[in-house]
């Protein structure tokens, strides 16, 4: 019998031979008092390939952001995002309960703020209002299909929120999908941007592990708030040699993921259903009923694995786990089951 394709994310990886052996292999010391050299090395080669001074390894993509909200602004102040981002949706109202802030959230139709989105949700401050602390942006973004921000659109935000004197972070879970993509380098990708959240745990494979990247003083203080959050790993190199082995064999591949991602793209789309532009490794289609959870159900019955999010709506993500075959065999049970 086939294994069956795990469509459900691609946080669902498991670490390949070459990775384990590198993580076997690899020098520890103590992070917490700043002494593994693997989490050293791991964090500087972050940091340079961003294009930042510095980096900071922490558990969990979402630990990472919330580390960002906390260290960006203060109690009582405001963070602008889009309505469908991680940071809104998907991460337990941390930065309400850890930083003390509000979320300003705006409904954009394509999941990305534009200029006069974050013109109008901008907060001065006054005796009345909350002053604005940070914009937060997502590349690529998890629920508008893995959509890339588009590049002119993010520096004009970029650029107006600087004017304000206020920061910017990005929630760059996938931005390496993006940078990939998009042909450009993940410093390219982030330029002028003050923090950046990336993780090693999604299409990169290794199993453990986000990274947060900026200035040197901000990351220091960032050492803090993960502190705070029980961030603070000891022996981390283990894990950390996976993430090094995975900036050096996985970033190119990301492009594989994404070819295999419009095969099964292509297929949803013959067999009827309403595909959203497939751009990087996240396919999200709606079917013509409120039956979006037994699809699902169908399909998993016949070794393809995927969400439904919502009545009507499917997503499955590609990723190192889903070969070339596998993502041909998705799309001959696709075919079979909903043709």
């Amino acid at each position: 019998m086939n294994k069956p394709i795990d469509l459900r994310s691609d946080t669902v990886t498991k670490p390949t031979l070459d990775m384990r052996k590198a993580m076997l292999d690899a020098e520890v010391g103590d992070d917490v008092y700043r002494e593994d050299p693997t989490v050293n090395k791991l964090q500087e080669r972050s940091a340079e390939l961003f294009g930042k001074e510095a980096g900071l390894y922490v558990p969990s993509g979402s630990m990472g952001n919330q580390i960002a909200v906390k260290t960006h602004t203060l109690p009582g102040q405001e963070v602008i995002g889009d309505s469908d981002c991680h940071l809104f949706n998907f991460e337990m109202s941390a930065m309400s309960q850890f930083a003390g802030v509000m979320p300003r959230m705006v409904y954009t139709k394509r999941g990305f703020l534009g200029l006069e989105d974050v013109k109008g949700a901008f907060k001065p401050g006054s005796d009345h209002t909350a002053r604005t602390g940070m914009v937060a942006l997502e590349n690529t973004h998890n629920l508008r299909g893995g959509g890339i921000y588009p590049a002119d659109e993010m520096k004009t935000v970029v650029d107006h929120v600087h004017k304000q004197d206020v920061p910017v972070h990005l929630d760059g879970a996938r931005s390496l999908n993006a940078a990939v993509a998009s042909s450009v380098t993940p410093a390219e990708l982030t330029k002028g941007i003050d923090s950046v959240m990336f993780c090693f745990s999604k299409g990169l494979g290794a199993p453990v592990g986000s990274m947060v990247v900026g200035k040197r003083d901000f990351i220091e203080e960032a050492h803090h708030q993960r502190k705070r959050l029980g961030g603070g790993m000891r022996q981390a190199g283990i894990i950390a040699a996976g993430c090094l082995y995975a900036l050096d064999h996985h970033i190119e591949r990301l492009a594989d993921d994404h070819a295999h991602a419009k095969m099964l793209g292509k297929a949803l789309s013959e067999v009827g259903l309403d595909v959203d532009p497939v751009e990087t490794n996240i396919i999200f289609c709606t079917t013509a009923e409120d039956n979006a959870q037994q699809v699902a159900e169908q399909l998993s019955s016949h070794g393809v694995l995927c969400f439904a999010l919502g009545p009507n709506r499917l997503r499955m993500v590609t990723h190192l786990d889903v070969s070339a075959e596998d993502a041909q065999r998705a799309c001959e049970v696709i075919k079979q089951i909903l043709g």
